[in-house]
């Protein structure tokens, strides 16, 4: 089969390109610019063309396949529909290959499906289980975003964005939040929950879900599914709860989980934060339900220590330490503002990359209030993504807003300008944060420089 996938330097994309050419297809992929996802194809076989052009598509490809992001008039799309070739959008083809696995896992959520799908592939791993795992993320303990397994195990993430994961039918499903996000597709919170109740009915009929139980909004949604839920979190209430948390030394937590209230183990996490204890107990869960022994579950949990840009290590200058975090909704910024005071610091300096006009605008109010753990921060200029230019909002704006908070805050329409304050205002034992789902990690990298 020759296939031909447009945006392939895309995360996901390049995962189901590395799939398909380990099950023998003939690869091809085109993307706007180089990269080092796309150099790594490369080297794998796959032929990669940088931009995107109509005769990169020929009719002799069996399937093309495009990401959301892929606007209807580009060239290589229109081309393919023209010759009336096999054409599918991303999630729809991935919800294809998934039907070869007989054991399947889709992690979903507003929050937490990259971290909760790396700790899950590890437990997975650590059982020798072999699965196949697709990461939204770089994850250093598979050397990337894509694992190749060799049996009916395939862990995803299930993106809520344009209804994607309800073209997925796992036989477990995650859910680790919901909440009022992409709102540029859709309408408001009802509506994103209607989805997430449809996705939870897509779930096998000899499987199951497994959900945030202290979180309201899943709740409300699960109550009218058709499926087997299992809830875990704080609250009595819930089938799996966590119990007793402590903190080592350095800040790291540890806690008890219970499962009908009985004790499965106690378990220590080597990341920060209530969250990332939130994203373990579903992926504990998911794994003992599994049959996979606690003691397994607990010593990759030990082994875990991140992936990249969440809550990501990147260096040290004269004393400063600087950090990353993919954070772009305004509880995602809070859950890892919050998770920085464990570090001993002197300051906490932020710089803040907003995502997208219209989730900026649509949670402006949020995103006013989210930053009140942070001594300074720092607003780098909207990164517009797939939208078009809206001089209705403006990181200015939010900037004043946070600063009527009574906090430091500083806009900057450079990321050189704001390297030359960095390099002027942080001082020894200073913590400088990264935080955005855009470009925003070369800051720490041009101050490190």
């Amino acid at each position: 089969m020759k296939i031909f996938f447009i945006g392939i330097g895309g995360i996901s994309m390049s995962a189901l390109a590395v799939i398909c050419k380990n099950l023998g297809y003939d690869v091809y992929g085109s993307d706007r610019e180089s990269s080092e996802i796309t150099k790594k194809l490369e080297k794998s076989g796959i032929k990669i063309y940088i931009g995107h052009n109509k005769d990169n598509i020929t009719e002799d490809f069996d399937m093309v396949v495009y990401t959301a992001a892929i606007a209807k008039d580009n060239e290589e799309l229109v081309k393919s529909y023209n010759l009336g070739l096999n054409t599918m959008e991303r999630a729809n083809f991935l919800g294809h290959l998934m039907e070869k696995y007989e054991n399947s896992i889709a992690i979903s959520g507003t929050h937490g499906k990259t971290t909760t799908t790396s700790m899950l592939t590890l437990i997975f791993n650590k059982a020798n289980t072999s699965p196949t795992a697709l990461i939204g993320g770089v994850f250093a303990n598979i050397g990337g975003n894509i694992e190749i397994g060799s049996s009916d195990i395939f862990i995803t993430e299930a993106c809520e964005y344009v209804d994607s994961f309800l073209q997925f039918f796992p036989k477990i499903a995650i859910i680790t939040n919901i909440e009022a996000d992409h709102l540029d597709y859709f309408k408001d919170l009802e509506s994103i929950k209607k989805s997430f109740l449809k996705f939870s009915n897509q779930v096998k009929s000899n499987g199951f879900v497994i959900a945030n139980g202290d979180d309201e909004n899943v709740k409300s949604t699960l109550k009218n599914s058709d499926s087997k839920i299992y809830y875990c979190g704080f609250e009595e209430t819930n089938d799996f709860v966590c119990k007793n948390v402590k903190s080592d030394d350095e800040g790291y937590p540890n806690f008890d989980l219970f499962f009908k209230n009985e004790l499965i183990d106690n378990f220590s996490l080597k990341v920060y934060g209530k969250h990332n204890i939130y994203n373990a107990i579903c992926s504990i869960a998911a794994a003992y339900l599994c049959k996979i022994n606690s003691s397994v579950i607990k010593s990759a949990l030990l082994e875990f220590t991140g992936v990249g840009r969440r809550f990501e290590y990147i260096g040290e200058k004269n004393g400063v330490k600087v950090y990353d975090d993919y954070a772009h909704h305004p509880t995602e910024i809070k859950a890892t503002l919050n998770a920085a005071k464990s570090i001993k610091k002197n300051r906490l300096i932020s710089i803040f990359q907003p995502h997208t006009y219209s989730r900026t605008k649509s949670l402006f109010k949020d995103f006013n209030t989210c930053f009140d753990d942070t001594d300074i921060i720092i607003f780098a200029d909207i990164y517009p993504a797939r939208e078009p230019f809206d001089p209705t909002i403006s990181s200015k704006m939010l900037c004043e807003e946070v600063k009527n908070r009574g906090i430091e805050s500083y806009h900057f329409d450079s990321f050189e300008k704001i390297t030359d304050f960095l390099q002027k205002t942080a001082k020894e034992n200073d913590i400088i944060f990264t935080i955005g789902a855009g470009d925003v990690y070369k800051i720490g990298k041009l101050y490190l420089n």
